[in-house]
Order: structure tokens, then sequence, then C-alpha cells
């Protein structure tokens, strides 16, 4: 909620559009799978990761993750989940998709297991949708050009470390509102991306760099790390403090629950 406002509204950080700060998964590991086709009928293991985006990705092994594509991808929203005792079986749960793939019968490895799997996959099933009009208001400003956005809070050219690749790659950047907005050139017609930056911590690190660097710390390990570099020492700093001073802005509902009940007597009367 922006400081000083009458209304408390809870903003959840997450992406813009094709935004990199895609958060991890919020379930995986091995599973079980029921199969009656092939030359080996029976049960399967199988290395399944559920993604934010509600979609269920299964393969073969662990280290295929990220190497190889899936084997299978399930949109779970409107699916129906549940334990399944027909099979007289421990631990196995069903997945019955609504988009029309085959259900899934899946056979976990013991009750907490079986439970992280079942809610997870519930509420892929069944998400909870909120709209906000800050929300809004970002996604149309990525619609925009960078200079159409009005009174930006900084801007300029920042480079990203692309850790996937081990390198920089640079952004015309504006940001605006506790949210950063990535475009390929300042003549771009629009975002290519941008990260929504509530609860993120702003420091200048220097650690397994050649110089120093802008660290942006999510405020839990669901999102990324992500690491940017000015042109100059100067330019670092300049950014540094209007991260800081643009995030500040932003405040999470209980923090301000709890700053408003703390405030002095006299400043809480009518």
């Amino acid at each position: 909620m922006p400081l000083g406002s009458d209304i408390l509204t809870l903003v959840v950080g997450s992406d813009i559009g094709h935004c990199p700060n895609t958060p991890r998964p919020t379930c995986r590991g091995y599973l079980h799978k029921r199969t009656h086709s092939g030359f080996v009928k029976g049960w399967r293991k199988r290395w399944f990761v559920l993604k934010h985006d509600g979609c269920l990705h299964y393969y073969k092994h662990k280290k295929d993750e990220g190497k190889w594509p899936p084997l299978q991808v399930i949109k779970l929203e409107g699916a129906d989940i549940g334990i399944d005792s027909s099979l007289g079986k421990p631990l196995v749960f069903n997945c019955v998709p609504q988009s029309g793939n085959r259900s899934l019968c899946l056979c976990a490895t013991s009750n907490q297991e079986m439970k992280r799997w079942l809610e997870a996959m519930e509420k892929a099933a069944h998400p909870i949708r909120q709209n906000h009009v800050w929300e809004d208001v970002t996604l149309h400003n990525s619609s925009l050009p960078p200079l159409a956005i009005k009174n930006p809070e900084c801007l300029g050219l920042l480079h990203q470390l692309d850790r996937h690749a081990d390198m920089w790659v640079q952004h015309y950047c504006i940001l605006k509102d506790g949210c950063l907005y990535f475009y390929a050139s300042i003549r771009s017609t629009r975002a290519s991306g941008g990260l929504y930056l509530q609860g993120y911590r702003v420091s200048e690190q220097t650690h397994n760099f050649k110089q120093s660097v802008i660290e942006l710390e999510p405020p839990s390990e669901e999102f990324k790390t992500f690491y940017f570099c000015a042109e100059n020492e100067t330019e670092n700093q300049r950014w540094i403090t209007a991260l800081q001073t643009s995030i500040k802005k932003w405040i999470p509902l209980h923090q301000a629950i709890q700053d408003f009940m703390n405030r002095p007597l006299e400043e809480t009367r009518m």
C-alpha cells in the first residue's frame, strides 16, 4: 500500500507479462505414476514439477528438468484431485484434468509427501484470483514506450546478470512506483518485461564480482535474487537510492496495520 493512503491494499509480488521474475516451482519431487501402456505395465517412478502457472510437468529423471522437454505437461486448473482407495494401495491419489488429458494415477512415498502434493495440486486446480488497481496500472505502463511513463523515479541503462548464460544483458530501465520496467532500447514501443519489487531488499555487493553490483534480494525463497550493474559507481548509487525509496512507498498489509496501531494516541485521533 502507498504510505499515507487511506486504503489498505494487499499487493502480492508477481510478474508482468514476460517478466524474468518467474517464481520457482510450488512443488517438486519423485512420484510413482501408474501406466497401462508400453511393454511394462504398473508403476513408474517419475520426477514431477508443479509450476506457479498451474501446470504439472513430469520427467523421466530429476536431472532431465531444465535439460530436456517434459514427457508431458498437464494444466491443473479445473481438475479433480482426490485420494484413490479403489486399488487397495496406500498413498494413491488421482488427478482428472478438465482439459481432456488422460487422468493421472499417482502414488507418493509417504503420508507427508501425499499431503504436500494434494494441497499444492488443489490450489493449482482452484486458484484464487484477485485484481488490483495497482496491477492494472503497471500492466498499462508496460504497454507504453519508456518515455511515455509519467514522472519516473529513475531511468537509464542497467546490465542484468543472466546466470544461465553467465553473462550481463543490457536493458533500458524505468523505475516507477515499486516496479522496474525493462526495454530493449529507449526506442522500444513497449516493455519486454517488468519486476514487481514489493518486499525486495536493495544492497550493494562485491562478492564474486569484479566490481560492485546492485543486489535485489526477494522477500521469500519462492522468488529469485537479481543482480544489476549500472555504467559506473555513481550510477550504481543513484539506482540504489531510487530503488530503496520506491520500495519503501509500499509496505505489507500486516506491517501497515502494526505501524498504525503503534502510533501515539494523538496521531490517531480524528
